[in-house]
């Protein structure tokens, strides 16, 4: 006997299912070679990363980057390649292998900023993350995100790292200047 194909309604049904069935955590693949949106923050793997003039091994080393965990952005991809931005606005070429998906942040300001116990101004400060300092950033709301760094964390506001803020969509997401 021929199989018959479901009707629309049930078919309706089943895709609602599947969709419910994903949670916050799982994204929509972006038309990307990497499936992940761009632009997007990722963090160095290694604490000795070239940065090339364009994608390829033959290509001229610009400068090394020896910041270990330093978050940068992705602003283009090939399938083995990523053309990120730096906090000092400067852009060069990684191999794909170079960078991972955690997200970092660091204070590329002058001074210490205090990391406060909740996220507005006025909480109390409960630790400081040091000018050229790197954290781990584990939530972001509002403008704001949570940081943990050497045993201590606390909030910061966006504007004062280089590398914070919510996830990127796969639309809407636009490149900041320099």
């Amino acid at each position: 006997m021929p199989m018959r194909r479901p009707p629309l309604s049930l078919a309706a049904v089943g895709a609602c299912v599947l969709l419910a069935a994903c949670g916050d955590g799982e994204t929509a693949r972006c038309k990307t070679p990497s499936g992940f949106p761009v632009p997007r923050f990722v963090a160095l793997k290694s604490g000795e990363v070239n940065a090339r003039n364009g994608p390829g091994l033959d290509q001229r080393i610009l400068w090394v980057w020896r910041v270990r965990r330093m978050p940068v952005m992705v602003v283009a991809e090939s399938r083995e390649w990523r053309k990120v931005r730096g906090p000092d606005g400067g852009e060069a070429w990684l191999k794909e292998q170079m960078v991972d998906g955690s997200r970092t942040a660091m204070r590329v300001k002058p001074g210490d900023l205090p990391l406060l116990a909740e996220p507005r101004e006025g909480a109390r400060v409960v630790a400081y993350l040091r000018s050229g300092a790197v954290a781990s950033q584990v939530k972001a709301e509002n403008g704001w995100s949570k940081l943990e760094a050497g045993g201590a964390s606390g909030w910061a506001p966006d504007g004062e790292i280089w590398g914070g803020g919510p996830p990127p969509s796969c639309t809407g997401v636009r490149v900041p200047a320099g």
